[in-house]
């Protein structure tokens, strides 16, 4: 039937306002119980409110993150980061000059920095002292800095999966699960085929196992088209136990589709 919402049809010919299809009714349903739940009632809270009360919540909720990005930004430090501002250490990669920090953002923001910044061999350190981090390029460092200043990855568009890869790698090294969880996020956001074997081999050093399954399953969904890339030689010669666990895990998809066809084929017959 025609909805006096969701109706294509001019605003003075619409049916009347009582007249609303299934999918706006549930549509609305939804959004009013989970504006209960977020008011704290559940779904005892009152739904007399309606949609329009709806509408105000999202509009409070949207001026509300519009205000926590303005806080963000107010509080963001990667000026203090690129500017030096009075910087207290040096953090050195394996290439490339030394970049300022501050002690305080470093420890506040990893246990590990924080047990090597308050290590006997630190604690009288002199000013502008230096650790390295030889693990690093000096742009991977700079993008581990720059997250622990922000609390942001690099734009997708900006920055190569390699890059995320390397992040992920020292969120768990220096145990910073805010880190962790995002670099997780963004690759499985962008899993496929052809970046597959890149978050196997990254998720079995980080020993991260939803990671692991997530890129296994696209491994073994597109078997044809990772096993005969480009990289799969370069991935069998570094990651040999991997290559074990890639072989058994097409195996046993094969003989489980094998064991579905031939029961289907029973029950035909």
């Amino acid at each position: 039937m025609d909805c006096c919402i969701c109706s294509p049809v001019v605003s003075i010919y619409r049916p009347p306002r009582n007249s609303i299809c299934a999918s706006c009714y549930d549509g609305a349903k939804s959004m009013i119980a989970f504006l209960n739940e977020l008011d704290g009632g559940g779904s005892k809270c009152l739904p007399a409110k309606g949609i329009l009360h709806g509408f105000e919540k999202m509009k409070e909720m949207h001026e509300r993150e519009e205000e926590m990005k303005e806080t963000m930004g107010f509080l963001d430090g990667l000026v203090t980061l690129r500017e030096g501002m009075h910087a207290d250490i040096l953090v050195k990669a394996g290439d490339g000059q030394p970049i300022p920090a501050h002690r305080a953002v470093l420890a506040s923001k990893s246990e590990i920095f924080k047990t090597m910044l308050l290590a006997d061999d630190y604690k009288a350190a002199p000013l502008g002292d230096t650790i390295s981090l030889p693990e690093f390029t000096h742009h991977e460092l700079q993008s581990l800095l720059e997250f622990l200043y922000s609390g942001q990855l690099p734009r997708p568009e900006l920055e190569a999966n390699s890059t995320v890869h390397s992040l992920l790698v020292a969120a768990d090294k220096y145990d910073i699960p805010f880190l962790r969880q995002l670099c997780e996020q963004r690759i499985l956001a962008d899993l496929r085929a052809g970046n597959a074997l890149d978050a196997l081999d990254v998720a079995q050093r980080c020993c991260d196992g939803k990671l692991k399954e997530r890129a296994m399953r696209v491994v073994v969904e597109k078997a044809e088209e990772v096993v005969f890339s480009e990289g799969f030689e370069e991935f069998a010669r570094r990651n040999a136990e991997l290559c074990v666990e890639i072989t058994r895990a097409l195996v046993s998809n094969k003989m489980t589709t094998t064991t579905t066809t031939t029961h289907k084929s029973e029950r035909g017959a």
